[in-house]
């Protein structure tokens, strides 16, 4: 099986690791050790070798280790599709992060082409109960792992709507001034809707043809305006002609910004927000399997999978559940948790990393190497 994996990490003053590093193979990844000890932090470091800002959302600067303040550097090899590639990543006293790829400097959207990273963390456990940015952000993800381009689009359209709104906000009325960057907005909007819709449409398709022990999510996007004009000509007259609401709000109050991920469990017809935490765990979860199943037949193999805590609010049976189906899988997945005993049931199919914090650094060892 083709793989897409990380075999070679190393840490340099990024979050609570002073200096760390990992040699690891294809296998799940289990890392466990006491919180605080830097666990997460090592996910959110593989989480850059995708475009975004990471699963913190956070800057550069932020990621610095303190109080040195130096900067941060990562290395890295990934395996993609039979290839080899030497990955570098770093930030120089906070200013914007860098990446090198086999030597070249490239752009964070280069990273799209030759891999592919999914996350779940406890931030995430109440998705369904809380705003539709959330949910919306969740929903890119997935469409940015089968469309690297999404990124681009959806930074084009960004861009243009915070100009349109600057516009609204003064209160400009001439036409003119709205014109262009309407249509630009229209242009990215198509590109941006069409993959979020197909983005659904394959994980429709892997859950209804996946024996699995998760829950099915039956998924729509909705909007706020009600349907959206799915052409850039009909987004362009749409903006248009809301011109004059958009002006007594000040903001761009149609558009795929206003849009939403809406799931229900589909074998009980309940909605997702309305379901059990641990059902809406399970819900989550299998989205996430359900992506990597159809990225392995799309992009030719399964993604890199990050799961924080993955084992809160599942029982044993669900847990082994979940770890038989990643190695089915195949992906390599890595996983927190603060002790050996929840990762139990993977037994040698994983390697095992603990990680402990002593005066003030993390430090990791790799227990499958002793």
């Amino acid at each position: 099986m083709t793989r897409l994996a990380i075999t070679h990490l190393t840490l340099s003053h990024f979050r609570s690791h002073r200096k760390g590093a990992i040699d690891c193979d294809a296998r799940p990844v289990a890392i466990y050790g006491p919180n605080g000890a830097g666990k997460t932090n090592i996910l959110e470091a593989i989480s850059l070798f995708s475009p975004g800002r990471g699963l913190r959302r956070a800057s550069a600067e932020d990621m610095t280790r303190r109080p040195e303040a130096l900067g941060w550097k990562l290395t890295g090899h990934l395996h993609s599709l039979d290839r080899l590639h030497e990955i570098e990543i770093w930030s120089e006293s906070g200013a914007a992060r860098q990446l090198r790829i086999d030597g070249k400097t490239a752009p964070q959207t280069a990273l799209g082409r030759i891999a592919r990273v999914l996350w779940l963390i406890p931030a995430m456990d109440r998705l369904w109960n809380e705003g539709a940015e959330g949910r919306r952000r969740f929903l890119d993800r997935m469409a940015l792992s089968f469309f690297p381009a999404h990124a681009e689009a959806a930074l084009a359209y960004e861009k243009s709507m915070r100009e349109r709104n600057r516009l609204l906000k003064d209160q400009v009325r001439d036409a003119a001034w709205y014109g262009a960057l309407e249509s630009q907005m229209a242009d990215a909007a198509e590109v941006i809707h069409a993959n979020r819709l197909a983005t659904i449409a394959y994980l429709a398709s892997a859950q209804a043809n996946a024996e699995t022990a998760f829950p099915v999510a039956d998924l729509s996007l909705i909007h706020a305006e009600g349907d959206m004009p799915d052409t850039a000509a009909a987004l362009r007259a749409a903006f248009a002609e809301s011109r004059p609401r958009d002006l007594m709000a000040g903001r761009t109050l149609i558009g795929p910004h206003r849009s939403d991920l809406d799931a229900t469990f589909a074998a009980k017809g309940v909605p997702a927000r309305d379901c059990s935490t641990g059902e809406q765990k399970a819900l989550l979860i299998s989205l996430i399997l359900a992506n990597g199943r159809a990225l392995a037949a799309e992009f030719g193999a399964p993604p890199i999978l990050l799961l924080d805590e993955v084992a809160a609010h599942l029982d044993a049976t669900r847990r082994a559940a979940l770890y038989d189906e990643i190695c089915a899988l195949g992906a390599q997945a890595w996983m927190t948790g603060t002790g050996p005993e929840l990762f139990a049931e993977l037994g040698e199919r994983a390697q095992h990393l603990e990680v402990t914090e002593e005066g003030g650094l993390s430090k990791i060892r790799n227990l499958s190497l002793e």
